[in-house]
């Protein structure tokens, strides 16, 4: 077992908690604790009710994810809220966020995972946001429609590709999650092929315009890398069992 403090202060200090900007709904960091004690990590993307009645069943002290409890800010503690917060409390179930803070990792964040896996071992990290770089890119060579089916391989499903630019992948981009409103900055930044999750309707025609590629790989299944590989660590550091659990929203 471990001491929940002790968690939260390693991962606290190891993700800038304090130091990163992010969204206000994120509130990222311990977002429920429990009686102090952690003897199982469970990790997931989203705080939602099936998540937490998932990890509960799982035998989690520890619930690490993504996407918290506040994204739509101050709520009554009724329905779903309510249920979330006695469910948790009952069990003795914490909660720990972390949103752009893991994205951002070097080494357990989304974007540093994904990249790895498509070979970016060079990446440098680029596209500047309230004072952080928010994104990884390199050249990669290699034709984006091999480069598209090797990413639906790594998040196992289906990636949707706008062709807006060159048969080959040039300069690749990567910013899990909902970035594909940001084609005109990728644009100006002068990345050829743009990896995100999702993107609004309107992204795919400016990018057919402005001349680049975008892959669309699902904002769940471009996210789940960062707390997997985040629950693998503190397992390893505090002996600790951690397990992910995979609920999709298919967004």
């Amino acid at each position: 077992m471990a001491s929940l403090q002790a968690l939260t202060d390693f991962l606290d200090r190891e993700l800038n908690i304090s130091g990163i900007p992010d969204y206000p709904g994120a509130v990222n960091g311990l977002q429920i604790e429990n009686g102090g004690v952690v003897t199982k990590i469970v990790a997931a993307v989203d705080a939602s009710l099936p998540v937490f009645d998932k990890a509960i069943d799982a035998g989690a002290d520890l619930l690490l994810v993504h996407h918290g409890m506040f994204w739509q800010g101050p709520q009554p503690v009724t329905g779903a809220v309510y249920q979330k917060l006695k469910r948790a409390l009952d069990a003795g179930m914490a909660l720990y966020s972390a949103h752009i803070p893991l994205d951002i990792h070097p080494q357990w964040g989304n974007n540093a995972q994904l990249a790895t896996q498509l070979g970016m071992h060079d990446a440098e990290p680029f596209f500047d946001w309230k004072g952080i770089q928010l994104g990884l890119c390199q050249n990669l060579e290699i034709k984006r429609s091999d480069l598209q089916s090797q990413l639906a391989e790594i998040v196992a499903g289906p990636v949707h590709l706008c062709p807006g630019g060159p048969r080959h992948a040039g300069r690749v981009g990567i910013i899990t999650g909902g970035a594909g409103s940001e084609v005109a900055a990728m644009a100006a930044c002068g990345i050829q092929t743009f990896i995100t999750g999702e993107g609004p309707h309107w992204s795919y025609s400016l990018a057919e315009e402005l001349g680049i590629n975008v892959l669309y790989a699902g904002h769940y299944a471009t996210e789940t890398f960062g707390v997997r590989a985040l629950a693998a660590e503190i397992g390893r550091k505090f002996s600790l069992d951690s397990q992910f659990i995979d609920h999709p929203t298919g967004l």
